[in-house]
């Protein structure tokens, strides 16, 4: 729930819960306190009469008299009739009321007998001056805690008569009320205080303090820390902020780690690799040096290797210039116009030379058609078929070793495919053979030497190209490196 919508709900439960639960409280104790007050068969009804009870049976009595007054003038005769009496009197008997109706000193009539017999002696007598002037007179029975009012009059006859309104107030009642109220109300307010504390700590206080303890955890490495889902909100905002945020460190510290390792497994390799010639270039400068080489062939021989040995150096630390430009994205690209036929016939003739003095025969198909343009850098795509080649040489383990190249062509795009005939690479390992420093075999491969960067490299350059690459192979039988390269095509 969002802070906005949470604050206006505790602002209406602040004014309408007090307020629904306070009135409740007083119709359940004015009721409560009503129920205890019954007595000779008073009934009341009407909250008036315990809040102002003077005020409220002033009234009733004189809606009652101008009743009363209404029959004496134009039905005189209806004074002394028991239904009209009983009708007056039913008006008020809900209200802690009834009526007496005295003749000369006589009981006449009355709404409830058994407190009429209590009080008939203590009413006041007939006046004829009230009479005259239409006077109501008041008295309040303090010993009974009766309010009683007197309307005289005569009957047709000429006798003295009085008609009482006489109303139950007991004052006990209204500050009972009052005090029940207070603290009725004290406990609303509590109560609703409570209330409301209770569901800000839970729907705010609890989630922040949640938050923290993850905050806390982040800071002390603990990136596997999850919040619980929350709904809309600021809240679950803060929550979903928060998941995003540790998910993007977790990944950046596992690449780190990666990156980490990946350093020091290059640092390695490289070492490792660059070792070889070294000692290989300082074994045969000290055979030199020693006189072992006491023949011209053995001279040309050694010095032969060692010029080998440098080259496999120069390649090594090329290899790692390329990868340090992948990291940063800042590969040296020279983009030409090539033709491809006679780009890649000279990139057979070159590689052709080499592989003749490791006993491996090439084979060279060009189906591509003359004239054929891409764009491409030429010595970055060199790189590309010198390293696919350069690993075919290092896994042929046939005593005949054979590479075969096809330039084939595919509409908009020319496809180069590289194919051997080495040990051949598992099903399982040929999707990650492109990623940096992935060895399918590190036991056998760390003795064919190797970054283990060539084919990442390949992939990066082919892809800078707008192409891109994939393997086939079958263990045993060879693998195939297959990469295109869109065609160069004039704008119309």
């Amino acid at each position: 729930m969002k802070f906005k919508t949470r604050l206006v709900i505790t602002f209406l439960t602040i004014i309408l819960l007090p307020l629904v639960l306070a009135c409740t409280a007083f119709i359940c104790i004015g009721g409560a306190l009503i129920r205890g007050q019954e007595e000779y068969g008073l009934r009341n009804k009407d909250y008036n009469m315990l809040i102002d009870p003077t005020q409220a049976s002033k009234l009733m009595a004189d809606e009652i008299f101008l009743e009363v007054r209404e029959i004496l003038d134009y039905e005189p005769s209806g004074i002394e009739d028991e239904a009209v009496l009983s009708g007056i009197n039913e008006k008020i008997v809900n209200r802690s009321s009834y009526i007496i109706v005295r003749r000369q000193d006589e009981l006449f009539y009355t709404g409830n007998q058994l407190a009429a017999n209590q009080i008939f002696s203590e009413l006041p007598h007939f006046r004829e001056e009230n009479v005259r002037e239409n006077e109501k007179q008041n008295i309040y029975l303090d010993d009974m805690k009766k309010l009683v009012r007197q309307m005289d009059f005569y009957f047709e006859n000429g006798d003295e008569g009085s008609f009482f309104v006489i109303t139950r107030t007991n004052p006990i009642i209204s500050r009972r009320l009052f005090v029940d109220m207070a603290i009725a109300i004290m406990v609303i307010l509590i109560f609703t205080s409570m209330f409301l504390t209770n569901w800000i700590s839970r729907g705010v206080f609890a989630p922040i303090n949640q938050l923290n303890v993850a905050m806390q955890n982040i800071a002390e490495g603990n990136l596997e820390y999850r919040l619980p889902d929350k709904d809309d909100g600021e809240i679950g905002e803060l929550y979903r902020n928060y998941e995003d945020m540790r998910l993007r460190l977790k990944e950046s510290t596992d690449e780190k780690i990666l990156a980490e390792k990946q350093n020091k497994e290059l640092v390695s390799n490289i070492s490792h690799d660059l070792k070889t010639p070294i000692t290989a270039i300082k074994g045969y400068v000290e055979g030199i040096m020693d006189g072992v080489a006491d023949t011209p062939e053995k001279m040309d021989k050694y010095i032969r290797t060692i010029y080998n040995k440098a080259n496999d150096m120069d390649r090594l630390i090329n290899e790692l210039t390329v990868y340090s430009g992948i990291d940063s994205n800042r590969i040296p690209y020279h983009f030409h116009k090539i033709d491809v036929s006679e780009y890649f016939g000279d990139c057979i003739e070159e590689v052709g030379l080499d592989l003749e003095s490791k006993n491996i025969e090439l084979n060279y198909s060009n189906l591509v058609t003359p004239g054929t343009l891409i764009i491409a850098d030429p010595e970055q795509l060199k790189r590309v078929i010198n390293n696919i080649i350069g690993n075919s040489v290092k896994y042929i383990d046939k005593k005949k070793g054979e590479i075969d190249i096809r330039i084939l062509d595919e509409l908009d795009s020319i496809r180069v495919e590289i194919e051997d005939n080495g040990k051949g690479i598992a099903a399982k390992d040929l999707p990650k053979i492109f990623e940096r420093f992935y060895r399918t075999d590190t036991s056998r491969n760390s003795a064919q030497g190797g970054s283990g960067i060539g084919l990442s490299i390949v992939k990066k350059i082919v892809e800078d190209h707008g192409g891109y690459i994939w393997a086939t192979s079958k263990e045993n039988e060879g693998t195939c490196m297959h990469f295109v390269i869109r065609k160069y095509q004039e704008a119309e």
